[in-house]
Formats: C-alpha cells, sequence, structure tokens
C-alpha cells in the first residue's frame, strides 16, 4: 500500500529504484493533458501567423521542448538524485544554490499560474450554472481553498501516492477530453481557418518560443525527480522516448485543437486571455459543465501537485533543513497568496502569464543548455556522494559555469521584449539589445529570440569550457 514518502533530496537506495520507463509516462502526460493546452492555440494565432504555419511550429516546439525534458531525465538516473542536487556537478555544490532559487521560482510561478486557471474556470463555469453575480466573492474564495489545500495534499503525499493518482487522472481527463472534442468539433469553421493570413518567420519564432517557454522549458527543472526512481541499468535512450511522448502527446494534439477553435471565433480567441478555460466551457451545452470543470480541475491540480512536490525537493537544495512534506506545504503556502493576488487584484491573465514565462524563460534556458551539454559530455554514472560533499569532484563553487549563466541570461534577457507593458510593467526594462538588430519594433522586437539564444550559448559555452574539467573528474 502507498504511503507518504519521506524522501527528502538524499540519495535513492538501488532497493527503491523499481520504476520502469513507461512508468514515466503517466506523471508527464497527466501533467500537461489539460484543457488548458488549448487556450495556446489562441496565443499562438495571436503572433499573425496562418493555421498552418501555426500547426507546424507547435508541434514541433512542443516536442523538442520535451526532448530538453527527456535529455535532463537521464540525470535522475545517474545520480539518484533530484534534479537541482543533479546541477551541482555543473555549478559545484555551493554554487548550485544560485539556479536553485531560479528552478524555486520557476515551480512556484508555474503552480500558481495552474491554481490560478483552475480558480478562473470554477467561477465561470458556476456563474453560467446560475450562481447570482452577489456570490461572486464568495465562489472565488470557496474556489481558491479548495484548489489550494488539494494541491497541498497531494504533494505532500510524495512520488509513491502521486504515481497511483496519474493512473486515474490519465484516463479520466484523457477521456473528458476526448468527449469535449467531440461535443464542439461542429463549432470549427474551416473558411475562417483557411483565411488566416501568413506571418514572417519572425513571428513564427516568436510563437514556437512562447510554446517552448510553456512547454517543455517549463518543467526541465525538474525533469529527473522522476527518473531518479529507475533502475541503473534503463537504457537512456527509453527515458529520453518516455518522458518525450508522455509530455509532449496531450499537448500537441490540444494545441492543433485549440488552432481550430480559435482561428474559428475571434471572440472566443479574446475570451482566453482573461479566463482559458472558462472561455473554453462557454461552447458546451449545460449539462457538460459539471464533468467538464471537474476533469479541467483534476487535471489543472495534476501538474500544480507535481510541481509543488519538486519546488519543495528545490527548497530542500538550498539548504534549508526540514522534511520534504513541510517544504510542500511552504510552497503550497506561498501558492495560495499568488492565487488570491491574480484572482481578486490583476485585470487579466494573459499578460502576466506570458510575460513571466519570457522573464523566467531566459535563464532557465540557459540552465537547461548548460545542464544537457554536461549529460552529453559524461560517460560515467555522477558520483553521488561528492553531490553532497564540497570538498568532493564537483568542488564548492564552479564560476565558470556561473559567469556563463549570468551572461547567458544578460544576453537573454536584452533580446526578450515585454509585449505586455501595461499589464506586467515590471518587465519593461527588457530589449536592452534590440538596437543591434533592428530596434524594439523591427522585425525581430517580438520574437523574444533571447531564449534560444540563452539556451544555445549555455549548451555551446559549457562544451567549450568544462570538457577538460569533467573528463578530470571522471578519470580520478
Amino acid at each position: 500500500m502507498a504511503s507518504v514518502e519521506m524522501q527528502g533530496i538524499d540519495i535513492v537506495a538501488d532497493s527503491e529504484r523499481t520504476a520502469k520507463p513507461r512508468d514515466l509516462f503517466l506523471p508527464w502526460f497527466a501533467s500537461n493533458i489539460s484543457v488548458f493546452g488549448m487556450s495556446y492555440g489562441a496565443w499562438v494565432l495571436g503572433w499573425g501567423i496562418s493555421f498552418w504555419q501555426s500547426t507546424i511550429i507547435s508541434v514541433i516546439s512542443v516536442v523538442v521542448s520535451f526532448v530538453f525534458c527527456g535529455v535532463i531525465a537521464l540525470g535522475g538516473k545517474r545520480g539518484s538524485v533530484p534534479t537541482m542536487v543533479m546541477s551541482r556537478a555543473a555549478f559545484g555544490v555551493e554554487g548550485a544554490k544560485l539556479p536553485g532559487i531560479m528552478s524555486w521560482l520557476v515551480s512556484i510561478g508555474w503552480e500558481t499560474t495552474l491554481a490560478i486557471t483552475a480558480v478562473l474556470a470554477t467561477n465561470t463555469v458556476l456563474t453560467r450554472l446560475g450562481w447570482q453575480s452577489s456570490d461572486s466573492t464568495a465562489v472565488s474564495v470557496s474556489a481558491t481553498v479548495i484548489v489550494a489545500v488539494l494541491i497541498v495534499l497531494g504533494a505532500m503525499a510524495g512520488y509513491h501516492i502521486i504515481m497511483k493518482l496519474q493512473t486515474w487522472l490519465t484516463w479520466i481527463t484523457g477521456i473528458t477530453t476526448v468527449i469535449y472534442v467531440l461535443l464542439v468539433i461542429n463549432k470549427i469553421d474551416w473558411s475562417a481557418l483557411t483565411a488566416l493570413p501568413s506571418g514572417s518567420v519572425p513571428q513564427m519564432i516568436g510563437a514556437g518560443t512562447m510554446v517552448i517557454s510553456g512547454m517543455g522549458l517549463g518543467w526541465v527543472n525538474i525533469a529527473a525527480d522522476w527518473a531518479r526512481y529507475q533502475r541503473r541499468d534503463t537504457p537512456g535512450v527509453q527515458i529520453v522516448f518516455w518522458n518525450t511522448f508522455g509530455g509532449a502527446l496531450g499537448p500537441a494534439v490540444l494545441i492543433v485543437f485549440g488552432l481550430m477553435l480559435a482561428g474559428s471565433s475571434s471572440e472566443l480567441s479574446d475570451n482566453i486571455g482573461m479566463d482559458p478555460v472558462g472561455a473554453l466551457a462557454t461552447l458546451l451545452p449545460t449539462w457538460f459543465l459539471i464533468p467538464f470543470l471537474l476533469t479541467a480541475i483534476l487535471s489543472l491540480l495534476s501538474g500544480a501537485i507535481n510541481g509543488i512536490y519538486s519546488s519543495g525537493l528545490t527548497l530542500l537544495t538550498l539548504g534549508i533543513k526540514i522534511q520534504r512534506p513541510l517544504a510542500s506545504l511552504i510552497d503550497g503556502t506561498i501558492l495560495t497568496i499568488g492565487t488570491i493576488y491574480v484572482v481578486f487584484f490583476s485585470p487579466t491573465f494573459i499578460g502576466p502569464f506570458q510575460s513571466f514565462l519570457i522573464t523566467l524563460g531566459v535563464p532557465l534556458a540557459a540552465w537547461a543548455g548548460i545542464m544537457m551539454a554536461d549529460i552529453a559530455m559524461r560517460r560515467k554514472d555522477y558520483d553521488e556522494a561528492s553531490l553532497f560533499d564540497g570538498s568532493g569532484i564537483y568542488s564548492r563553487i564552479n564560476w565558470s559555469a556561473i559567469v556563463l549563466l549570468i551572461l547567458s541570461t544578460i544576453i537573454g534577457w536584452g533580446l526578450v521584449t515585454n509585449g505586455f507593458a501595461d499589464e506586467a510593467a515590471w518587465n519593461n526594462w527588457q530589449g536592452y539589445l534590440l538596437g543591434l538588430i533592428g530596434g524594439v519594433h523591427g522585425p525581430w522586437g517580438d520574437a523574444n529570440i533571447g531564449v534560444l539564444l540563452a539556451l544555445i550559448i549555455g549548451f555551446f559555452g559549457y562544451l567549450a569550457i568544462s570538457y577538460r574539467r569533467i573528463r578530470q573528474q571522471e578519470d580520478r
């Protein structure tokens, strides 16, 4: 019988590493099958590209983004530790706290985003079912409390219980999503879709960057947390495949269907910016609203539970001496505060959300590039003891990796823009290098190539500066 997991960031014993590669499918699929993925269809079309351009760039971006997760997941098997502990091999035992703080912020932001979406969906559907406007505040408060409690309890339960939950969530969300598609497929207007004008290459890259940032790239900092329970002799290609297949399958299908719906109705496309899941619910007959709501919330909670579980582990890597369930509780409390702010005080959803994705997407991409290069260059498993000992082969601080991370981030931030200056004014400082390639209003001004460039610089920069260091570590 599954019990609450007390395993923290310490090394997973071989006796506990009993998972099979296909077991990776469940947590990744369940976390990304949410109807929330359909909302990306409207956001991709917002870049001014055609339906076919949107379809091609979305599918490619989704798959590539989860390949990143698959590669980094290899580190979990090689080190028997969570992702941000594995990161110590590249940055040093103490140096890894810098990307650890970034990772924690990304995870908290993502879980809060999913919780906000669940609350907004609840409000919209309950209003449609006849709740009076005077009760709207009470509905919002109740929805926020319920969502937060479910997320925190699931995350505190830990790996084994979460894996069992994901089995049921995968079937429930999958079946309900299929029913949703069948009910609204008649809303698709092919003449409207084919009439959408084509966009430029920079516009396509901008849309692709947004999808990459919102899909796999948003999960890379926790990608190894599940793979650490894989057997040591598990082929790496199977870990990459099941990670990618599980993560990319749902979003690839959902985004394309979302493109069809959003491209058929400009009103729906506009409403998705305010309330992603709630807007999609307006297409449904009343009798299916409750099943849709419950499934949407469950799918969103699935992703949030996984995220809070991993953000709790990240909190432990920063040196906080508490048990893993308590770390999840702390992060859940912060999630609740963030959800209350956006639900009750923020005028829109899409502005802060996309601005958040791009801003934290830059350093996260740089970190992902560095870690993928580190994994690619190593011929042996990580020295597990040295991941917890600053006097070991990975040292306390690897300044070259830290400088590379900072440099990649500075360059990346200089080549992204905040497209929501009013809703997210705190991000208007970005884009300071765009003058070199035509300015903010030039063809590349909104493409946010800084995210991809940060990843590329991190990857090839680390290959160049760390090859000798890694060979010396493995020859000891």
